[in-house]
């Protein structure tokens, strides 16, 4: 199998070669994209990572084999431009009400209260983490990035990809010990 980086060095004499990093990484990056934003955004956001991505794909490290963290740096950052769209998101779903009218034939009342909760209760923290912060938390949960491959995406040091989840991680065994998300965030690489 040909590895990204030879790709994207055929790429720059061969533009539509580029094409296979698209194929193989949009996915995972619209599911990225649509976790922090909305469909009708990611699909925006993808867009303007893989476009960034063929207009610098000269200055890519080579000596990486997987473009992937590569890309989800762009993504983050193309994300952060729609920042004021996401902290309005979470604030509301930090807002939603403890219950809502009607009937849900998929589970008891109880159980709709208790995810409404939980999904108000995890916005709350998620929102009142810092940018830096929340983007190594949500590369690492729902990107699946190892440590190695945050600092690559968000060019920062290893070391401050420690310190960022380990402050997440104390939001949330500080407000919730039991979310899904928080067991998700403990793991080791």
């Amino acid at each position: 199998m040909t590895t990204d980086s030879e790709i994207v060095r055929n790429s720059i004499d061969d533009p539509p070669a580029f094409a296979t990093i698209f194929d193989r990484h949009a996915p995972a990056i619209h599911r990225f994209a649509a976790r922090r934003t909305s469909e009708s955004v990611a699909d925006d956001v993808v867009a303007q990572t893989f476009l960034v991505a063929f207009e610098r794909r000269r200055h890519y490290d080579l000596g990486r084999d997987s473009a992937a963290p590569w890309l989800y740096g762009i993504a983050t950052r193309v994300l952060h431009r729609h920042r004021r769209d996401e902290v309005r998101m979470l604030r509301a779903l930090s807002q939603l009400p403890d219950e809502r009218h009607g009937a849900d034939p998929s589970g008891s009342v109880e159980d709709r209260v208790d995810a409404q909760r939980a999904v108000a209760d995890l916005a709350h923290i998620l929102r009142s983490l810092s940018t830096p912060q929340r983007d190594a938390l949500l590369l690492f949960a729902w990107a699946d990035l190892t440590y190695e491959q945050i600092a690559d995406a968000l060019e920062v040091p290893i070391g401050t990809v420690r310190s960022r989840l380990s402050r997440a991680r104390a939001a949330f065994r500080t407000t919730s010990t039991t979310h899904p998300l928080h067991t998700t965030a403990t793991r080791r690489p």
